[in-house]
């Protein structure tokens, strides 16, 4: 009798657990569903959910022969409380080799990679990548420790615009700064105290590098910058938020790459 009742609760357990590779939210599902660089092995759609949105991904999902199940709205809690009534059941997101990242930048007539140094919050992640695919950067690099990794929350702060950019993982930030050097790219590093960035005069290849809130640069870092950048800003706070700092970097620099 014990047994079975293990039984039972083991895999009433497993199927209350997250599934892994869901990616969730409308907008995320549907730019999940254009970029096409990622398989898709199902989509979950709540019976109740309704809007022009939904009507684009049952289409666009059927034209892709992608299976689409409609479930009860409650089965789409366990993945996230705001699902906006979607998920898709997808394949692991593939980082890209910074080598093949270098390379494929390089194409670009003013190249521009985005390097982060210690963002943790995955909807931090999310909104600066949002920002590099608005403003025309070729690549996201990003720390393998100590760091945040793409995950489902990160797609869905992005609003889906982890699917229309290149990301790489490194081991060892600072080799990966050596290596970008080696490849004729230029290292600014956001940094309070730098060069006012409108006043700077930035060349390309370039890479940018964004620190966290807390903590800024790591100095080891800092001190493998070319530049220090900075935005000029009253006394009232310490500092920008990285994800809106980014913004107005990556805006900045997107007139100067014109």
């Amino acid at each position: 009798m014990a047994h079975k009742k293990f039984s039972r609760q083991y895999h009433k357990n497993r199927e209350e657990r997250p599934l892994d590779n869901i990616i969730y939210g409308r907008n995320s599902v549907l730019e999940l569903l254009k970029a096409g660089k990622r398989t898709v092995n199902k989509i979950l759609i709540a019976q109740t959910a309704r809007g022009a949105a939904i009507t684009e991904i049952i289409n666009t999902a059927k034209s892709k022969n992608i299976a689409i199940h409609n479930v009860p709205p409650e089965k789409l809690d366990r993945y996230s409380e705001n699902s906006q009534g979607i998920a898709a059941e997808v394949s692991p997101m593939e980082y890209v080799e910074i080598e093949e990242l270098i390379s494929k930048s390089k194409q670009s007539k003013n190249p521009l990679l985005v390097l982060l140094d210690g963002i943790e919050d995955p909807h931090n992640l999310g909104a600066i990548i949002r920002n590099c695919v608005a403003f025309g950067a070729d690549g996201v690099i990003i720390p393998k420790w100590r760091a945040a990794g793409v995950n489902e929350t990160v797609s869905k702060a992005s609003a889906g615009a982890i699917e229309h950019i290149p990301v790489s993982k490194v081991t060892n930030t600072n080799q990966a700064l050596d290596l970008l050097k080696e490849n004729g790219f230029w290292i600014a590093g956001a940094e309070n105290g730098g060069q006012i960035l409108e006043e700077a005069n930035l060349p390309f290849p370039l890479a940018i590098i964004i620190g966290s809130e807390g903590f800024g640069l790591h100095r080891l870092i800092k001190e493998n910058c070319d530049f220090l950048i900075s935005i000029p800003q009253t006394n009232t706070i310490s500092s920008l938020n990285a994800s809106c700092a980014s913004a107005v970097i990556l805006y900045e620099l997107s007139k100067k790459r014109i």
